[in-house]
């Protein structure tokens, strides 16, 4: 008995196979270790690849989510901030209170249903909220066995946390998105059904995931603020309004590139000309980024001045050409520019190595005009060849630059051939045809373009129009100043008679007198009433300051104070010496109100 009593109370030697299994699980373990590890480093080498892909702050968000699930968990969240969104920095600083987040992008494994916050709204982040801990201080939040009062900590609504609860989610993790010192968002990710509750281990591999995709995030941040900063500089510099254009109606439209490298070259201009005249540019510098901007507003003021002084668009892309050759950027630049005439219904067009333009005729049918194509400007090549263009009534001119035909995926002249049809018969004939051509040519554009589309009309009644040839001699005073009474008084500008007939006076006196003889009498009725008198001498006149003596030299002083402006420009033949007066405030029929 007592033998038996010993031998019952004894412990018993552990069995052969048990000691052998522990022991080699022991020995086992270090391999484990480093297989999870290898398996967890190539995860995250695999993330590296999958992740950033794209400078789109949506779509990195997207990568992150759908990279997690299943490999890391079973649903998974990306909230960023607000501020990152508007390619802002994001939070520095730690407090009480979180910013205010949005939801980006949602993940689940098929047949799940649960319902976090939707996607582009603002994501609810309160005091009760787990998220909110993660964010202000700014480590990850564990919860390796969620028990009921979880669920209303982690769901964003008390149905989220009811449709949680039914679907089997136990364990929850959130980490924040930090990259250079700076918070950007919240990732979250839960665990369902049978599968292992989070570890520390996840954990670990949680925050390494975000620190990859934090830096991919940032730097699509940085790409945005890069892009922005651009087409806000290129936007600040082209024209936000069109002057008034007799006999034209213009429409533009800007559309930048994705690329913010590829932004900033393209520009276009439309400037108002004596006696109705409208001239129109286009332009490209072969540039890109901040550097291209600076030199398409550069070269778009001195067009404009220069337009200013001669209205002969070859000349004026010679004098932009020497321009150009001083820009420290050593830059070259491609322009259009046509100078539209409604008196004489026509374009006068030069290229320099620009894409030519299109014309629309009232058959609806477009086709491009053989325009000479000279160098670009500041490659030092002159001079520059004109055309003349006759242009019917309601025809459309189209310019534009080469980003809108140039695609990674279509060929010139495919491109070229999508655009000649847009432009056709359909378009709309409001403000939106510029914005429906460029959509109607589609394809993957790399680079800025620009459309501008000048659709003439005949001078109606809020524009009318006079011309009139002047004899070369000492009759031509008499005749304008008949022609100027008769005119008027037609168009009920009696009050304006006396003081048009002694500007008319004075420029075709100085016509005889300087340059050579007169050529032509325009008058024009637009916003303001035009005074246009045109001869061959190339001096452009200047006020001369007369003592009390001289008996001349006075002129220009009399038309500078009797006008609201005046002004000459150069033309192909010769020049044109011009005034302006306001218009009274009633422009009726003749007669009385």
């Amino acid at each position: 008995m007592r033998e038996r009593h010993w031998l019952r109370g004894a412990r018993r030697p552990p069995h052969p196979l048990v000691g052998g299994r522990r022991t080699l699980r022991a020995a086992l373990r270090p391999l484990s270790d480093a297989l999870a590890a290898r398996h967890r480093l190539a995860w995250l080498n695999e993330a590296a690849l999958r992740i950033g892909t794209t400078l789109d702050l949506r779509r990195t968000a997207e990568e992150l989510s759908d990279f997690s699930v299943p490999e890391l968990a079973d649903a998974s969240a990306v909230d960023l901030l607000d501020s990152v969104l508007r390619f802002q920095e994001g939070d520095r600083v730690r407090g009480p209170g979180a910013p205010e987040l949005r939801a980006m992008a949602v993940s689940q494994v098929e047949g799940l249903e649960l319902a976090p916050d939707p996607v582009g709204e603002l994501s609810v982040h309160t005091a009760d909220r787990l998220g909110q801990t993660c964010l202000t201080t700014r480590e990850p939040v564990l919860l390796t066995r969620m028990t009921p009062p979880d669920f209303d900590a982690v769901a964003p609504t008390p149905e989220a946390a009811a449709l949680m609860r039914r679907a089997g989610v136990h364990s929850y993790l959130a980490v924040p998105l930090i990259a250079r010192g700076v918070l950007l968002g919240l990732a979250d990710f839960l665990r369902v059904g049978s599968r292992a509750p989070f570890t520390d281990a996840d954990v670990a591999l949680a925050m390494d995931l975000a620190s990859q995709a934090a830096l991919c995030i940032d730097n699509a941040r940085l790409y945005g603020r890069e892009r922005e900063h651009v087409v806000t500089l290129q936007r600040a510099l082209l024209p936000r309004t069109s002057p008034g254009t007799p006999g034209l109606d213009v429409s533009t439209c800007y559309s930048p590139a994705d690329d913010p490298a590829a932004v900033g070259g393209d520009w276009f201009d439309v400037v108002a000309l004596p006696s109705g005249r409208t001239a129109l540019m286009v332009g490209d510098v072969m540039g890109r980024g901040l550097a291209a901007a600076a030199t398409m507003g550069r070269l778009r003021t001195v067009a404009r001045t220069l337009m200013a002084l001669d209205i002969a668009p070859e000349r004026l892309l010679a004098r932009l050409d020497l321009a150009a050759r001083d820009l420290e950027e050593d830059q070259v630049a491609t322009l259009l520019c046509a100078v539209y005439d409604p008196c004489a219904g026509s374009f006068r067009i030069a290229s320099a190595g620009h894409p030519p333009p299109l014309l629309t005729g009232q058959d609806g049918v477009a086709s491009f005009l053989d325009v000479p194509v000279g160098a670009p400007l500041g490659a030092g090549v002159i001079p520059y060849d004109p055309v003349d263009c006759p242009v019917p009534g309601k025809g459309r001119l189209t310019l534009f630059t080469d980003g809108l035909v140039r695609s990674r995926t279509a060929g010139l002249g495919t491109q070229l051939e999508r655009l000649r049809a847009a432009v056709g018969d359909g378009v709309p004939e409001d403000g939106t045809v510029c914005r429906a051509i460029t959509e109607r040519v589609g394809a993957d554009r790399s680079d800025d373009a620009i459309v501008l589309v000048a659709a003439t009309r005949p001078l109606g009644p809020e524009g009318d129009a006079y011309v009139r040839a002047l004899p070369p001699d000492g009759k031509a005073a008499g005749q304008a100043r008949a022609a100027v009474r008769e005119q008027l008084v037609k168009w009920g500008l009696e009050d304006l008679v006396d003081t048009t007939e002694l500007v008319v006076s004075e420029l075709v006196g100085n016509a005889l007198r300087y340059g050579n003889a007169p050529g032509e009498l325009r008058l024009l009725r637009h916003e303001r009433l035009s005074v246009e008198v045109s001869d061959s001498g190339p001096d452009l006149p200047q006020i001369q300051h007369a003592d009390v003596s001289d008996e001349s030299g006075r002129g220009l002083q009399l038309i500078n104070m009797l006008c609201r402006r005046w002004g000459s420009c150069r033309t192909a033949d010769g020049k044109v010496v011009w005034a302006e007066q306001d218009l009274p405030a009633w422009t009726g029929t003749p007669g009385p109100p």
